[in-house]
């Protein structure tokens, strides 16, 4: 697909300097840059290469004036990084913009679905299901009985959303996602074997969720896990059963969430971080990576460590905790002057 500077610019409601019928089909780096492609200027650290880069169209800042002659063409805007961020969006949009439902899908009867639905093949659509508009699941999908699907959602090949699911308006769920899967529930009987407790509640994301590649959302034992609007699921997370999250809040990748913990808005969590069950976090916490929440959390707190603690005391502890084998060693020389003082240097 291919654009004009002139298109470009109109998109951007930004000025061509130079040719506005030079054509790019693909995106580069401003150091790559070559014929057919579109690049941005934002970083002055990268300024050389706009004299040198082949790309035919680039985007600028509009206080940007070039020192010497220039061959690619111009489409000047306010804020460079930003423009180029929402033509990002808008080219994502664009090829991301299937529609219709391909041969070896199946969608069964009675689902209710809006306008522009695209259903890759091989997926399948289970009994009751409601899809809004501008709906994509892409090939290899399952969406489950009684799921409720909200507009402009993206489910990419081979998630799988288990029954009773609802997801809101605006939501993107990356490959290999399993969204409602049973809580890791069981109970031990007489002969010390393991009972298994029946999953029966299920996942509500809100509008504006990402969910990441293989990242595990568990159904509610009873009641609802809930992902509140706006949050941001990194790849390989593990949420379980009755979790919730509040809005705004962003995980890293390989985080574990025990059952019934509830982490408040606007939070940030490194990845690796594991969090035991029923606990509160506040909102706007930040834990640091490969920490172990064992604790409730109260509102604004900086942690790390495993069990975590406040950032500034563990940046403190860990100068002393690096030179504990030396600390150690002088504290047994310090006991065997006192034990023996004849072996001790008495000046």
């Amino acid at each position: 697909m291919k654009f004009t500077a002139e298109q470009i610019a109109g998109i951007l409601e930004g000025e061509v300097v130079g040719n506005p019928n030079a054509e790019v089909s693909r995106l580069s780096k401003i150091e790559e840059g070559e014929e057919g492609s579109l690049t941005f200027l934002a970083n002055p650290k990268y300024i050389n290469h706009i004299y040198t880069t082949k790309a035919s169209v680039t985007i600028v800042n509009d206080s940007f004036i070039p020192e010497s002659e220039i061959t690619t063409t111009l489409i000047k805007v306010e804020d460079a990084y930003a423009s180029f961020s929402k033509l990002l969006q808008f080219y994502n949009q664009v090829k991301l913009n299937k529609n219709g439902i391909e041969t070896n899908s199946f969608l069964s009867e009675g689902t209710k679905y809006g306008e522009n639905l695209y259903l890759g093949a091989f997926s399948y659509v289970g009994q009751n299901v409601v899809l809004g508009e501008n709906v994509k699941i892409y090939p290899n999908s399952f969406i489950g009985d009684n799921v409720i699907i909200g507009d402009n959602v993206y489910i990419f090949a081979g998630a799988k959303i288990y029954s009773e699911t609802v997801i809101g308006d605006f939501c993107t769920i990356h490959s290999g996602a399993i969204i409602g899967a049973d809580g890791f529930g069981f109970a031990p009987n007489e002969d010390g074997e393991y009972d298994k407790v029946p999953q029966i509640g299920n996942v509500i994301i809100e509008d504006n969720v990402d969910v990441g590649a293989n990242t595990t959302i568990d159904r509610a034992t009873l009641g609802s896990t809930i992902i509140r609007k706006g949050v941001k699921l990194d790849n390989q997370i593990q949420i379980a059963h009755n979790v919730e999250i509040g809005k705004n809040t962003i995980i890293a990748a390989q985080t574990g969430v025990a059952g019934s913990t509830k982490i408040g808005e606007n939070c940030m969590i490194g990845g690796q971080v594991g969090i035991v069950g029923h606990l509160t976090i506040g909102n706007n916490v930040r834990v640091q990576a490969q920490s172990g929440v064992t604790r409730n959390i109260k509102d604004g707190e900086i942690l790390q460590g495993s069990p975590t603690f406040n950032l500034s005391d563990f940046s403190k502890s860990y100068v002393h905790f690096k030179n504990l084998p030396k600390i150690v060693a002088e504290l047994e020389d310090l006991k065997k002057q006192i034990i023996n003082p004849k072996n001790g240097n008495n000046g």
